[in-house]
C-alpha cells in the first residue's frame, strides 16, 4: 500500500503546484486582503501615539540606548557610524537648530543639500526639536526654487555648500521674502560641540496628523507642489521595510536622492526602523555604483528603471556578479531590460513596486523568473475577490485626459490587455486624500465621484496600466501634464512657463516623447514664434530667425536640467478643443521622428514642421535629422 499512498500524494503536492502556478493563490494569500491590512495599519499608529513614539527620532533614540546601537546605521564614502555614534552626532546639531537659529517647534524648516550624512544629521535633528522638514529637491534654481521654499512658509533654509551656485541667484529674492539661508558642510557641523540632550518636551504631544515634511511633486498642472507627509505615515514604513528583507546586519545601498520619498522613506527611514545599515552614495555615478556596492557588501540595492539602464550600458566586466546583491527593489525596470540586468549582475530577486506620494496604497511585484518580469504586480483569482471592488482600470480621452463615460454617465472598464486609468475607491470616512501644502483644492482635484454608481468616490492616480489575461498589473505611462524623465517628474505647465517667456515665444506647449533606447519620456517644446520673428530654417542658421541660442540659455537658466526640452517643434500654430484645452494627442504620437513628421504634413497639405534638439553635452539647439534618430536607435547616442 506505501507506493500508491507515496504515489497520491505526490500527485496532490503536483496538483496543489500547478494551481497555484495557475491561479496564484499563495500570492493572493499573501496579500491579504487591503481592507484588514487598513485596519492593521490604522491600530498600528495608534499603538505608537499611545506610547508617544510616533518620530523616527523617537525609533533612532530607543536603539541608540540599547545593545543594537553597536550596529552600523551608516555608510558613506568609506566611513561608517553605529546607531549610538550618530545619535550622539545628532545632539549638537539639534542645539545649535534650538539655542542658535531658535526654531521652534512644530516650524517648518527647508533643507536643500545632496545626499550626506549630515544632511541626514540635519533632518534627524530637526526631528528631535519637534520641526517639520520641506524637502527641497537640490537640482531646482530660479522661479522654482523660491516657489518651493516659499511654499513652505519656512523662515530658514538650511543648504548645502555644494548647491550655492544654484541658490546664489536668488538669495536676495528670498531675504526679501523673509527667509535665511543657511549654509552648512562637514566641517561646520562637525564643529558644533554641545552635547546637551535635546529635550523631550520638543516631543511630546505629537500627533498622528502633525505634519512630519513637505515631499515635493510635480502633479499634474502647475508648479511644483508640497505633498503633506504626516507623522503617521512614517510608522507605515516599519512593516514596509520588513516586507523588503531589512533587518539588522542587512545593507542596503541607494544612489537615489534624499528629498526624494524611495531613497528618504523606503531606505533610510526603513533602516531606522529596522536595524538595517544604510549605504549611502552622494550621487549616482555608473563609475562608483559597483564599486560602492562592492566595498560595502551591500546585499539590497535601490534602483529607479533609467539607473538600470544606465548600468547596463556600461562595458561587461568580469567584476559584474562580484557582488553580495541578492535583491534589488525599485520602480521603473523596463520589461526589455528585466532579465538581462538580473543575469548580468547575478540578482536573485527584482522587487519592482509601484506607489507615489501623494498616491493612496502600494503595488508590487517580488519577482524571481521571466514569468513576472516588467509585471508591477500579480493578482489571481482569490485577490479579485476579496479586493476587486476598490481598484478598476478605466477609459481614458487621450486629449482631455478625462475619463470617458458611457450613455448613462458612467466610467467604462478596460478589457483584458487595454491600457486605462488605474482609479482606486475610496472611503471619505476613513481614507484622506493627498494634502498639499497651501493648496488644499489641489487634493480634491484627484477625487472623482459617480465613477461606477451615484455617491461612490475614487482615487485618480494619473497612470495608465493594463492586466493580462495571466492577472500580471503592467504600468503603461503617465498621463496629463507630467511625465518622468530621469527619474524626475516634469511638469509640462512649469516648463511651458518658462519656454514661453523667451522674448520670441508666443504660444508653448510642452509633451513627453518616447525615444529609443531610453526610459521615460523626454521633453519636447512645440513652440510658436512671436510675430515678426522668422521660423525659416535659413534664417535660423543665420542667425536673423528665432535665436535658438538665446532660448536654449534662457531654458538652462531658469529650469533643472533635467526638465529643460530636448526636443523643439517649432510650429505655426497651436490646436485647441472646444474649450480650449491644448491638443496634445497628435503631436505626441508622431514623436520625433522627422519622416513620420513630414508624412503627416503632406497627408494633411501643410509644410512639416521643422525640429531641433539638445546633443549630449551641445548648449544650443540643432536641427534634428533621420540619421540622429537612428543613432539614437543604434545606441551610438544616449540621452
Amino acid at each position: 500500500m506505501a507506493f500508491p499512498i507515496a504515489a497520491a500524494a505526490a500527485g496532490s503536492v503536483a496538483l496543489a503546484a500547478y494551481m497555484d502556478a495557475r491561479f496564484h493563490i499563495m500570492n493572493d494569500l499573501a496579500q491579504g486582503s487591503n481592507k484588514l491590512r487598513a485596519a492593521l495599519l490604522l491600530r498600528l499608529i495608534t499603538e505608537e501615539a499611545r506610547k508617544g513614539k510616533l518620530l523616527l527620532y523617537h525609533t533612532f533614540e530607543d536603539r541608540a540606548n540599547t545593545p543594537m546601537g553597536d550596529l552600523t546605521f551608516l555608510i558613506f564614502e568609506g566611513r561608517e557610524w553605529t546607531f549610538r555614534e550618530f545619535y550622539q552626532a545628532l545632539q549638537p546639531v539639534g542645539n545649535w537648530l534650538l539655542k542658535d537659529l531658535g526654531i521652534k517647534k512644530g516650524e517648518m524648516v527647508a533643507l536643500n543639500g545632496v545626499n550626506s550624512p549630515e544632511y541626514i544629521l540635519l533632518w534627524l535633528a530637526l526631528e528631535g526639536i519637534g520641526a517639520s522638514v520641506a524637502f527641497i529637491n537640490y537640482n531646482l534654481t530660479a522661479e522654482s526654487l523660491i516657489h518651493c521654499v516659499k511654499l513652505s512658509g519656512a523662515r530658514y533654509m538650511l543648504a548645502d555648500s555644494d548647491v550655492r551656485h544654484l541658490i546664489s541667484p536668488v538669495e536676495e529674492d528670498l531675504t526679501s521674502a523673509n527667509i535665511q539661508t543657511v549654509y552648512y558642510n562637514p566641517s561646520s557641523l562637525s564643529a558644533l560641540a554641545d552635547t546637551e540632550p535635546l529635550p523631550a518636551s520638543r516631543r511630546e504631544d505629537i500627533k498622528p496628523t502633525d505634519i512630519a515634511c513637505l515631499i515635493y511633486t510635480s502633479g499634474t498642472t502647475g508648479k511644483p507642489k508640497g505633498t503633506v507627509v504626516n507623522r503617521g505615515r512614517y510608522v507605515l514604513i516599519k512593516q514596509a521595510g520588513g516586507r523588503l528583507g531589512i533587518k539588522p546586519g542587512v545593507r542596503i545601498y541607494t544612489c537615489l536622492p534624499l528629498y526624494h520619498a524611495s531613497a528618504q522613506g523606503l531606505a533610510c527611514a526603513s533602516c531606522i526602523h529596522t536595524g538595517g545599515t544604510l549605504v549611502l552614495s552622494r550621487k549616482f555615478s555608473h563609475n562608483t555604483f559597483w564599486p560602492e556596492v562592492r566595498s560595502s557588501k551591500a546585499s539590497i540595492i535601490q534602483y529607479v528603471g533609467e539607473l538600470c539602464r544606465y548600468l547596463l550600458n556600461a562595458p561587461p566586466s568580469p567584476l559584474d556578479t562580484d557582488n553580495n546583491v541578492r535583491m534589488a527593489w525599485g520602480n521603473g525596470m523596463r520589461p526589455d531590460i528585466w532579465e538581462t540586468f538580473r543575469e548580468r549582475f547575478g540578482i536573485e530577486v527584482i522587487h519592482e513596486f509601484y506607489a507615489s506620494t501623494d498616491g493612496v496604497g502600494l503595488l508590487s511585484n517580488s519577482s524571481r523568473n521571466e514569468y513576472s518580469r516588467g509585471a508591477i504586480a500579480i493578482r489571481g483569482p482569490l485577490w479579485h475577490l476579496i479586493n476587486g471592488g476598490s481598484e478598476a482600470r478605466v477609459r481614458i480621452d487621450p486629449d482631455t485626459q478625462d475619463i470617458v463615460r458611457d450613455a448613462k454617465g458612467f466610467a467604462i472598464r478596460c478589457n483584458t490587455d487595454e491600457p486605462g486609468e488605474t482609479i482606486h475607491r475610496i472611503d471619505p470616512a476613513k481614507t484622506t486624500p493627498p494634502v498639499y501644502h497651501g493648496n488644499p483644492q489641489a487634493g480634491q482635484k484627484r477625487l472623482v465621484a459617480d465613477v461606477f454608481s451615484k455617491g461612490d468616490l475614487w482615487f485618480r492616480t494619473g497612470d495608465a496600466m493594463r492586466i493580462d489575461a495571466e492577472g500580471r498589473l503592467f504600468f503603461v505611462d503617465r498621463l496629463g501634464d507630467t511625465f518622468r524623465w530621469h527619474s524626475e517628474n516634469v511638469s509640462t505647465t512649469e516648463v511651458g512657463d518658462v519656454v514661453g517667456a523667451f522674448p520670441q515665444i508666443a504660444e508653448a506647449s510642452v509633451y513627453g516623447v518616447l525615444v529609443p533606447n531610453a526610459d521615460g519620456r523626454a521633453g519636447c517644446a512645440a513652440v510658436v514664434a512671436t510675430e515678426g520673428t522668422s521660423i525659416k530654417a535659413e534664417d535660423i542658421a543665420s542667425g536673423k530667425g528665432l535665436d535658438l541660442k538665446g532660448l536654449t540659455e534662457h531654458c538652462l537658466a531658469n529650469l533643472p536640467r533635467y526638465a529643460v526640452p530636448i526636443f523643439l517643434r517649432v510650429v505655426k500654430q497651436l490646436e485647441y478643443t472646444g474649450t480650449m484645452k491644448v491638443q496634445k494627442g497628435r503631436l505626441r504620437s508622431e514623436g520625433i521622428d522627422p519622416e513620420a513628421i513630414e508624412k503627416a504634413a503632406k497627408e494633411n497639405g501643410k509644410e512639416a514642421d521643422a525640429i531641433y534638439w539638445l546633443p549630449p553635452g551641445e548648449k544650443v539647439y540643432v536641427p534634428f535629422r533621420g540619421k540622429d534618430l537612428q543613432e539614437l536607435k543604434g545606441g551610438k547616442v544616449q540621452l
